[in-house]
């Protein structure tokens, strides 16, 4: 990869949030879309004048710019907007030092502020996240609707509802008072355990981690638990998750870049200070009555990070939690992954049974891991002709190189195994 192109991937993954959410704060929440358009514009400018012309010295600072130039031109043809130009001006400087957070009774990171305004309590329930995705991240229609396990028209919607109730209300940029805050959180936390899952568990394109959405969710729920607002179980709770599942990284990936599975993982890889911070925080989550989805996902992934080999899995356990959390928030996620923890306690079939049981409406059919994990299981029975068509069937959907090159793997140890049993 070229440098330039390597450089702007980086800033595009590390300062859309950022330069979004400075660009909002001039231009109103009302502009959204705009401002979405012109920082994708100056990436997409960043890419073409820095392979022709060398990376300037101050990319961050070039990227600003460029964007708000973009955005003034934009508003000078739309006069209608014009008075949005006076404060664009006055911001002419860019700030490349990371802005001061003033949590006694406000936020002060740019980007968490604009994720607190696009969980607005006026805006539908489900277009919060989705509008929180697409501003704060830069995801595409079709990144938010494989997260959301929704149609991309889907998705378009949910944003489109977003901006048009920003637009209305004219949100303003500063901080919302606390009762606001409180409102708003949950809303706030789908949207940073989402940009996790996303990190950990990454849909697309060529990373079998997407690191650098881990460490920016870590990053918003540290800022989260250090804000009065959001020290709280639920936030605690999150943090210890995403510890947990953060110490297994370097783990989950070969050197060739094949995903390696927990079975196989070298626990010895594993990081054991993310682990330590996790269980300081799920230590802290456990004070209160509150159980929250992420209480219970922090348990699960617990349950894999103490045992000292992948044997000594607690499956009843796990089990159990994912019987809890499918009551506390049912998904068909969490019934597949209940069914794998059922077939590590009495066979692949149990399995199999038990996801058969999903009703049919509720099964995710474009879902990759689905599938995936239906080959597994009747690989694992020596049922090689179905397992290969559910592989394939996964390898329809899923568009992330990692995972199309472990299926391919798996449909090439299928064939050397050769013809499957008469049992079948």
């Amino acid at each position: 990869m070229s440098e330039p192109r390597a450089l702007v991937e980086h800033f595009f993954r590390h300062e859309f949030g950022r330069l979004s959410a400075v660009l909002t704060r001039s231009l109103g929440v009302r502009h959204l879309a705009l401002v979405e358009d012109v920082v994708q514009a100056a990436l997409v400018q960043a890419l073409e004048t820095w392979s022709r012309r060398g990376v300037p010295e101050d990319p961050a600072g070039w990227l600003y710019r460029t964007a708000r130039n973009l955005a003034i031109d934009a508003l000078r043809r739309e006069r209608t907007h014009a008075q949005a130009l006076p404060r664009l001006a006055e911001d002419a400087e860019w700030e490349s030092s990371p802005l001061e957070a003033h949590f006694a009774d406000e936020i002060g990171d740019e980007p968490l502020r604009l994720l607190f305004v696009c969980c607005h309590e006026a805006v539908p329930a489900e277009s919060r996240v989705a509008i929180a995705l697409r501003t704060l991240c830069g995801f595409s229609t079709a990144e938010i609707a494989r997260a959301l396990l929704t149609t991309d028209a889907n998705v378009q919607k949910r944003i489109e509802r977003a901006r048009d109730r920003l637009r209305e209300l004219d949100v303003d940029f500063d901080t919302p008072d606390a009762a606001q805050l409180r409102a708003r959180l949950d809303a706030v936390l789908a949207v940073v355990y989402l940009l996790f899952s996303q990190g950990c568990h990454v849909t697309h394109g060529d990373l079998p981690i997407r690191r650098d959405l881990c460490d920016e969710a870590r990053r918003l729920a540290r800022m989260l638990a250090a804000h009065p607002v959001g020290d709280v179980p639920a936030v605690h709770a999150l943090l210890a998750l995403m510890c947990f599942h953060g110490a297994r990284f370097d783990a989950r990936i070969a050197l060739d870049g094949a995903i390696v599975l927990l079975e196989e993982q070298d626990r010895s890889a594993w990081n054991w200070s993310d682990v330590r911070e996790g269980m300081a925080w799920l230590a802290r989550s456990a004070d209160g009555d509150e159980l929250t989805r992420y209480h219970v996902e922090a348990g699960i992934a617990w349950e894999h990070c103490r045992a000292p080999t992948f044997a000594d899995t607690d499956w009843g356990r796990i089990a159990e939690l994912y019987d809890t959390l499918d009551r506390i928030a049912p998904s068909p996620l969490h019934s597949l992954n209940r069914a794998v923890a059922e077939a590590y306690l009495h066979g692949p079939q149990a399995g199999l049974d038990r996801l058969a049981a999903v009703l049919p409406e509720s099964v995710p059919a474009r879902y990759p891991g689905w599938h995936t994990v239906i080959g597994e299981l009747h690989f694992r029975l020596g049922r090689h002709s179905a397992a290969e068509r559910a592989w394939r069937e996964a390898l329809r959907f899923t568009t992330a190189r990692a995972d199309q090159d472990f299926l391919r793997r798996r449909l090439a140890v299928c064939r050397l195994d050769g013809d499957e049993p008469a049992t079948e």
